[in-house]
């Protein structure tokens, strides 16, 4: 009996091929599209989940308001906070500091550039990355202990056993020697933790001058709780310890009017679990995931698998008629419905697996590509996990029930008598059918008009002015083995007299995403008079406004001739000078820490980070103890690849052992934005593949009515009618569909986008002509895949259609 019906399945298949190359066609790539999607979605969702204590360790982060009353959040802790935290709240199991930061690392003569992360002792014992190693309760008790990963103890020592011996770390300048006290299991790739190696936070640049400030914050600090500790619970208790060590802060927001936050308090200290650090966009300069990212990865899966099972359904019903004497013979012989049932069903099931193992092999060959295009590292082992399998089978089983259910249901209760008296007869398209095309194309929409938005906004962000000129100019990261001051003071020398070097100067930040992947910023708030004021502190040097085309609007620019520009002298920004409320505030003074410091000019506004942020007030200084992190070098536009090379070769003079990384400012930039270009590439070819399969299912779906109204057509002609006529009689009622598809997704297409740009400091107004080209393209689409069925049925000859008659 199972060969039998096995024989008839294919037989069946093979009969109605154009309609099963269309299924298995777009099965299959629903299937790829949708499980490459998934896993990516569920790899981002899996982020921190495998330390064994997730849900007891939160990260802190201070929560006040701004004047208008939004929340203000803010991850970066003051060196103190630690060891009170550990000291006055007794159900607090763990404390340690983070600092996400790299150095230079000396071994046996040879240099190596990896991620030396500083934490406390706690760390190895909160967090799960077992020691292959050295004990996790002692291995970070000194100075100068270090505990290095996996990874890095093969890079460096081979098959050697690393504990016990030394190596060299460049810090804050120098060469510092510390001792390896263990060997801890790589980072998973799903860890927001990445290290190499980590030593002890308190071996940071300034921690003796700021390890008793309140004022000065600079890192992260996670804490674990005891077994049983209610978190609100102790959140409550910490309010406290805020009211008595930013007593001083607390009094001058009152005092300036600062509404409360939404707990009733000034400022108060709030808990992050761990595992939505991964996720949060706001506290880590927007380095985080957003969970919407992930959800939208999971949505337009779905929505691809929808529109293939959609094609399916309707086929099916669609060519039902010509099962119906099949149906009604097997009845009269004595066929249960049940059994009937299950035959149909499983020609689906047959039809389903062979498009699900093409749309394995299809989404294993375009791996790389996805790899590539969405910034993902999706590997085989990802999809031969017991979970990937098991979700895999499942997701397989509910296409199949959602796709062949209806339909073998509405094929087997057909009436045998009715069937074979033939008195069954083409009913006019159900409701069913026209909502199954409406929600189709209502999919295609939604994803052309997302995707025009977003390549808008990308658009937009990457061609709005900054305030500053980032063409033709080169950043060179100097790495930790350099002094930025000597390294920028001698390409100065070297670059002198080259004639594609217009400007060289020297910067703490570098402005965009570099080749070395490091970020930072330094703030400071304080008072000027009763103003409370927060701004960027940039370290940059000599011809800096040069190099970068920013305007001088008021004063000078710093200059080498005056020994107080590297002590005392600062530049400040428009947005600073509004915010001091000073309209000249050339040779003012104000005092973020213990020193003065005097205004000598004003520049024009810039964006120092990317448009997520409004521009925030910056401060331009050069002091010497902050270092020279990245070396600037505008270039003549007429040679740029032997600017570039001219750049090199100088480079390899100053760290003839150190990888050459610059690059141009334009390109990390572009960088700033890459997560939107993984959305726009996202919605961009999740548009495409569902006007594909739309286009396929509305070409089967107009091939079959076309065919049911054989008969009608030849009459029509016979009559007088004209092709045009014909036509449009077959057209117009799939074009009132996809009408009502663009009347459906425009509004949802709107809020959906309008939320997404919400996140941006600078956006793009939504227009009403996006909706328009939308609407045509999907209208032409739609036209062009019906009346090329539609013209061939038109020109037919009507003696071949009537000749039964």
């Amino acid at each position: 009996m199972l060969r039998n019906y096995l024989k008839i399945a294919f037989r069946m298949l093979w009969k109605n091929r154009t309609h099963t190359l269309i299924n298995v066609v777009g099965l299959s790539v629903a299937f790829g599209t949708g499980i490459l999607l998934f896993l990516t979605a569920s790899f981002e969702l899996s982020y921190d989940k495998f330390h064994a204590d997730a849900d007891r360790i939160f990260r802190i982060y201070f929560l006040s308001s701004n004047r208008d009353g939004s929340p203000d959040k803010g991850a970066t802790m003051p060196y103190p906070i630690s060891p009170v935290l550990k000291a006055e709240f007794p159900e607090i199991e763990g404390v340690t500091r983070w600092f996400d930061r790299g150095a230079s690392v000396r071994w046996n003569n040879k240099t190596y550039q990896k991620d030396v992360r500083m934490a406390d002792g706690d760390f190895l014992t909160m967090f799960s990355f077992p020691m292959l190693k050295g004990n996790p309760k002692t291995a970070m008790n000194s100075l100068s202990d270090i505990v290095i990963s996996e990874r890095m103890a093969h890079d460096i020592f081979g098959k050697e056993d690393p504990v016990g011996k030394s190596l060299e770390l460049r810090l804050n300048g120098a060469w510092k020697t510390f001792n390896v006290t263990g060997v801890a299991s790589n980072p998973p790739k799903n860890s927001s933790f990445e290290y190499d190696a980590l030593i002890s936070s308190q071996n940071a640049g300034d921690y003796q001058e700021f390890k008793d400030r309140w004022d000065h914050g600079n890192h992260d600090v996670y804490i674990k709780l005891k077994p049983g500790v209610d978190p609100q619970t102790l959140q409550r208790r910490t309010q406290a310890m805020m009211d008595k060590y930013f007593a001083s802060d607390i009094k001058d927001r009152q005092e300036q009017g600062y509404p409360k936050n939404e707990l009733g308090f000034q400022r108060s200290l709030m808990l992050q679990p761990l595992l939505n650090v991964h996720f949060d966009t706001e506290t880590t300069h927007g380095l985080g995931i957003s969970q919407t990212y992930v959800f939208t990865l999971m949505l337009v899966g779905f929505f691809i698998l929808a529109i293939a099972c959609i094609n399916f359904i309707n086929l099916t019903i669609a060519q039902s008629l010509t099962r119906a004497r099949e149906v009604g013979v097997r009845k009269s012989l004595g066929a249960q419905r049940g059994q009937l049932f299950r035959q149909i069903w499983g020609e689906t099931i047959l039809l389903c697996l062979g498009a699900l193992l093409i749309g394995l092999g299809m989404a294993y060959v375009a791996l790389p590509v996805f790899n590539r295009m969405f910034r993902s590292s999706l590997t085989l082992t990802d999809f031969l996990t017991p979970t990937v399998l098991l979700a895999t089978a499942i997701g397989f089983l509910i296409v199949t029930l959602v796709a062949g259910g209806y339909p073998s249901w509405f094929v087997t209760r057909f009436n045998a008598v009715e069937v074979l008296k033939g008195k069954v007869k083409v009913s006019r398209p159900g409701f069913l059918r026209n909502s199954l095309i409406v929600t189709q194309f209502t999919i295609a929409c939604l994803l052309i008009v997302c995707t025009v938005i977003v390549r808008q906004q990308i658009g937009y962000l990457q061609n709005r002015p900054m305030g500053l000129d980032k063409e033709q100019v080169v950043s060179i990261p100097v790495g930790g083995e350099l002094n930025g001051s000597e390294a920028l003071k001698t390409m100065r020398d070297r670059l002198a007299n080259q004639p594609t070097v217009i400007a060289v100067s020297g910067t703490g930040v570098n402005i965009g995403s570099g080749l070395d992947g490091n970020s930072s910023r330094m703030m400071f708030g304080f008072l000027y008079g009763k103003r409370d004021i927060t701004c960027d502190w940039l370290r940059v040097d000599t011809d800096y406004l040069k190099t970068l085309g920013i305007k001088l609007l008021q004063g000078r620019d710093f200059n080498a001739s005056f020994g107080t520009d590297s002590t005392n002298a600062i530049l400040i920004t428009q947005t600073m000078a509004k915010r001091l409320g000073e309209a000249n505030p050339i040779g003012k003074f104000i005092k973020p820490d213990d020193k003065e410091y005097q205004i000598v000019g004003v520049v024009s506004d810039f964006n120092l980070y990317s448009l997520h942020q409004e521009i925030k007030p910056i401060v331009l200084q050069m002091q010497s103890k902050w270092p020279i992190n990245y070396i600037l070098v505008r270039v003549n536009p007429q040679n740029l690849n032997g600017a570039m090379e001219t750049i090199k070769a100088a480079w390899k003079t100053i760290a003839p052992k150190q990888e050459f990384m610059g690059s141009f400012l334009d390109e990390n930039t572009e960088r700033w934005y890459k997560r939107e270009q993984r959305l726009s590439n996202i919605f961009s070819s999740a548009a495409g593949i569902a006007v594909v399969l739309s286009c396929m299912g509305l070409f089967a779906i107009a091939l079959l009515t076309i065919q049911q109204r054989t008969k009608e057509i030849g009459v029509r002609k016979v009559l007088g009618a004209s092709v045009f006529s014909i036509v449009s009689l077959l057209s117009k009622d799939f074009l009132k569909l996809v009408l009502a598809a663009i009347v459906i997704a425009s509004p949802i297409a709107w809020y959906a986008m309008d939320k997404w740009l919400s996140d941006f400091a600078y956006k793009i107004d939504i227009q009403w002509w996006v909706f328009v080209i939308a609407g045509m393209l999907a209208i032409a689409i739609a036209l062009i895949t019906v009346s090329f069925q539609s013209i061939r049925a038109a020109l037919m000859n009507p003696v071949k259609s009537l000749r039964s008659e």
